[in-house]
């Protein structure tokens, strides 16, 4: 439990540093440059998410179970789980959904956490899923007082909802019948 939590400890530290003081953030850049903060911000966030799927991995050998969620609850997450690809895919292909949801990847986490902690009731599932939900909505919040950042992307069109969609919805059955189980090991649907 100890290396999951060392992984979100410095996944979300990295991703909480806007939150928290966008003016350190801001010095950082401008004392070792964009290009140096944005090596370090990707080389702990990859280590973290390292240490994460490490962690969480370690911890199902030995599960400590806090709620056994009933079995029509599995319904409801893949339910919750099919707009995931779609609004992450709307980030950077701007168009409706990405203006009408305003921050399409955040609204994905949230629903991508949700999803799997209805489904899931290990201690290691509440700790990863619940930290991404908490981290989702804390950061949505405060995105209403910080100046944002550009996100790269195609430029803004109506056509990337359609390829969003149709993309994300692929994605999505992709998952759930094959890409699930050969990443993850575990199947979505199955016996």
């Amino acid at each position: 439990m100890i290396t999951l939590l060392l992984g979100l400890a410095l996944f979300f530290g990295m991703h909480t540093v806007s939150i928290i003081n966008e003016p350190w953030r801001d010095r950082m850049v401008a004392t070792i440059g964009e290009n140096a903060w944005k090596g370090l911000y990707a080389l702990v966030s990859v280590i973290g998410f390292v240490l994460i799927i490490w962690g969480y991995g370690l911890a199902q050998d030995n599960p400590v179970i806090l709620y056994s969620p009933p079995t029509w609850l599995r319904h409801v997450a893949m339910l919750l789980l099919v707009p995931v690809f779609p609004l992450l895919l709307a980030a950077y292909l701007p168009g409706r959904i990405k203006s009408v949801t305003k921050h399409p990847m955040l609204l994905a986490t949230k629903f991508w956490a949700l999803a799997h902690l209805l489904a899931n009731g290990t201690m290691a599932d509440v700790l990863l899923f619940g930290s991404f939900l908490a981290w989702a909505i804390v950061d949505r919040i405060s995105m209403k007082r910080r100046t944002q950042r550009a996100l790269p992307g195609a430029p803004t069109s109506k056509a990337n909802d359609v390829i969003a969609v149709v993309v994300g919805l692929a994605l999505y059955f992709a998952f759930v019948f094959w890409l699930h189980s050969l990443l993850i090991g575990v199947a979505p649907i199955g016996p």
